[in-house]
């Protein structure tokens, strides 16, 4: 065989042929350090199916791979379970090329890639459906909004495996394709990013969406998403993560975030963290010209308070400080307790706009915010301890 790009064996029916991207930074405005997989997975069946593409560019990778078991044009079915573009960029030249029999996705499926590709003859499949391969089935349920409305799984009840798109997925490139080839502290940490960068928004519906998946009892053992390694060892693992990222508790933990111009505002947040650890809580110091805004996010996923630092520019919070908060509210966080601080010297517009940010985000808010001209002073520093301590106390009220 001389193949360059082989395809990986999950179990005797099902092949990995996804793309590794070893160069991939950014991804829907999070940093993306470790790269990312394109996975998409081919069904040996008498329906020979593929579940999902890959980006556009890695479309030969993923060729090549199928290649080395099978001629692509044996697939007579693709399934798209996710029409972003990261999993169906390659879609409308593989409907050219391999004339499948048919193409199914979910009716909000069928739309988005009619509006995107404009492609036609695609096939929709309910909710529930169970599709025949022949010596093999699928079963589909929507997943709407976990993470777009076309959302949906993909269940192989033969071999007890759950093609999941981008749920229980990460952006981790690897030569690894499996949980157990992987660090598990590493796994859940980009498992964490992951949910807390891109899922997050949409948690009630994860919550729901797990009580569903155990009331259909899929006995999965298997769980195969469309970045990162497939889980074969530990399925309960991420199963039990995204029940607990989703619930949100808060924990006795604080996200101090800050920028600042000539040190002052800096000054500030190491006086607030004093406070902070003093009243019990573990505590992240994230300076915003080094922290990136996806990594403030990570820490928030699991965390009770939320303190925010910054001087003023031009009458207007920083624009590090800006961005971050910005993004940060539309990932929508729950159950935190938050607080502003920050050093200005002309008229200090920022902290009550950053109060503003975190009430409209239902951000528990202690005090009315710290701020101070110029370089704070020994008292101010002693009102920052007081603040975090403040702050530490109203999160330990929280977790009870």
């Amino acid at each position: 065989m001389d193949d360059v790009f082989r395809a990986v064996k999950v179990t005797d029916r099902v092949y990995w042929v996804g793309a590794v991207d070893w160069r991939l930074r950014h991804f829907h405005g999070y940093l993306t350090a470790r790269g990312t997989t394109y996975n998409a997975y081919l069904v040996l069946a008498d329906k020979m199916t593929l579940i999902d593409t890959v980006k556009a560019p890695f479309k030969k990778e993923m060729l090549d791979r199928i290649a080395s078991i099978v001629d692509p044009k044996e697939i007579k079915y693709i399934v798209s379970n996710h029409s972003e573009m990261d999993h169906s960029g390659c879609l409308p030249d593989l409907m050219a090329s391999l004339k499948p029999e048919k193409v199914f996705a979910s009716m909000m499926g069928v739309k988005a890639l009619k509006e995107h590709f404009h492609l036609d003859g695609v096939t929709r499949v309910k909710d529930g459906e169970t599709l025949s391969l022949g010596n093999a089935s699928l079963v589909f349920a929507e997943t709407k909004m976990i993470h777009w409305p076309d959302s949906m799984f993909a269940y192989l009840p033969e071999d007890q495996l759950l093609f999941s798109q981008d749920g229980f997925g990460m952006h981790l490139a690897s030569s690894e394709r499996f949980d157990d080839e992987i660090d598990s502290s590493l796994l859940e940490y980009e498992g964490a990013k992951y949910f807390a960068n891109i899922i997050l928004p949409y948690a009630p519906l994860v919550t729901k969406l797990l009580e569903r998946v155990a009331g259909l009892k899929w006995n999965m053992k298997f769980i195969a998403p469309d970045h990162g390694p497939v889980w074969r060892k530990d399925v309960d693992k991420i199963l039990g993560l995204y029940a607990k990222w989703a619930a949100q508790k808060p924990a006795k933990k604080a996200v101090v975030a800050y920028d600042t111009m000539w040190q002052s505002t800096a000054m500030m947040a190491r006086a607030i963290s004093e406070g902070l650890e003093a009243g019990g809580l573990a505590v992240k110091v994230m300076p915003l010209d080094v922290c990136h805004r996806s990594d403030v996010m990570t820490e928030l996923l699991c965390a009770g308070a939320f303190v925010v630092g910054s001087p003023t520019m031009n009458n207007q919070v920083y624009p590090t400080v800006a961005d971050l908060l910005t993004y940060v509210r539309g990932l929508k966080p729950k159950n935190l307790v938050g607080a502003a601080f920050g050093s200005y010297g002309w008229s200090g517009e920022a902290i009550p706009q950053i109060i503003d940010v975190l009430k409209a985000m239902k951000v528990d808010v202690v005090a009315d915010g710290l701020r101070v001209l110029y370089v704070p002073d020994e008292a101010v520093l002693v009102q920052c301890r007081a603040l975090g301590a403040d702050v530490a106390e109203k999160v330990r009220s929280n977790v009870g």
